[in-house]
């Protein structure tokens, strides 16, 4: 591959709720990819219509745009009208994985390990039903707006009165809001790249949940990997992992996110499923990173590897 002859555009920036993080990733994508002998183009998708790649001669477009209009199949769609090849999962691995809901549900339909949710719309709910929505979820939940990355808007509830004003401050990001029942058990997280699971991290914070501040603005939050899984363990996880990234029709690269419950016995019956991420953060620091790190992979090594399975026509 002559690297110096193919013209990527990093796409990132935008204008969703995640702006500041794709910012980041973008930029330590771009370094990356230059360090490794590409022609690299920054692109802010807030400031710049996507038109503008045919004139400049787009090869191929990384996309470092998380969360709503980059993870979620739009982008994908409009690289494919403008038959620009671009990094990752299709339109719809990437808007498959994006809605919390429907990945849910393709998870259950496929006999994975989920935690037991219930869907709740903003245009048929009311308030009263949070007593109900608790009792059946066994009085603790989480909830999710169906549609937005980096926890935003998510939050912990333990009673119907906390539930209803967690719905509705989740209604502010998402017509559709996922209640999934609340796990007890620490978070981890798997890399996949091409066919290959990457090392599995454990993340490990003080706060209730892994959240949004724990994810990019504490300095508490650690990182173990090698994740303290026997090696039986980390296989059954890897495996896990796969099998729920290629549920959602993901493909290339991304991240599988899942959680253990040890209220449950049994190590096959302790894991729960929570997301799938097509676009996950890629800053020197971020989880992706440090999974291919472990694996041997530098950070230029990795985003060039990244290009190189969308290339081959992984992607879509």
């Amino acid at each position: 591959m002559d690297k110096a002859a193919i013209n990527i555009a990093v796409l990132y920036g935008g204008d969703s709720a995640e702006r500041e993080v794709s910012l980041k990733s973008g930029q330590a994508i771009a370094n990356g990819l230059t360090q490794a002998g590409f022609n690299i183009n920054l692109v802010d998708t807030k400031a710049e219509p996507l038109s503008a790649l045919q004139s400049k001669k787009i090869d191929l477009a990384f996309i470092a745009l998380h969360g709503r209009g980059g993870e979620d199949g739009c982008i994908q769609g409009a690289l494919e009208y403008l038959n620009i090849p671009y990094t990752g999962s299709g339109v719809l691995g990437s808007a498959l994985s994006m809605d919390k809901i429907r990945s849910k549900q393709i998870f259950q339909a496929l006999s994975l390990p989920t935690a037991a949710f219930a869907i709740v719309n903003r245009a048929n709910y009311r308030s009263t039903d949070a007593q109900s929505i608790m009792v059946k979820l066994q009085g603790k939940v989480m909830v999710k707006p169906a549609n937005e990355g980096s926890s935003i808007g998510m939050a912990k509830a333990e009673n119907a009165q906390t539930l209803d004003k967690a719905l509705q401050a989740a209604f502010v990001y998402d017509d559709a809001v996922l209640v999934e029942a609340w796990i007890d058990g620490p978070e981890y997280t798997i890399a996949i790249l091409g066919d290959q699971a990457l090392p599995v991290i454990h993340m490990e914070t003080p706060r209730e949940f892994y959240d949004y501040q724990a994810k990019y603005q504490s300095t508490t939050t650690q990182y173990h990997c090698p994740c303290h899984l026997s090696p039986a363990e980390q296989v059954y996880v890897q495996q896990l992992a796969l099998q729920a990234f290629k549920a959602t029709a993901a493909n290339v690269w991304g991240r599988v996110d899942l959680m253990r419950d040890l209220s449950v016995g049994g190590i096959e019956n302790q894991w729960r499923l929570l997301e799938v991420n097509t676009v996950p953060g890629m800053t020197e620091t971020s989880l992706v990173p440090k999974a291919a790190k472990v694996q041997g992979l530098d950070f230029s090594t990795l985003v060039t590897k990244i290009v190189e399975l969308s290339i081959q026509g992984q992607g879509q």
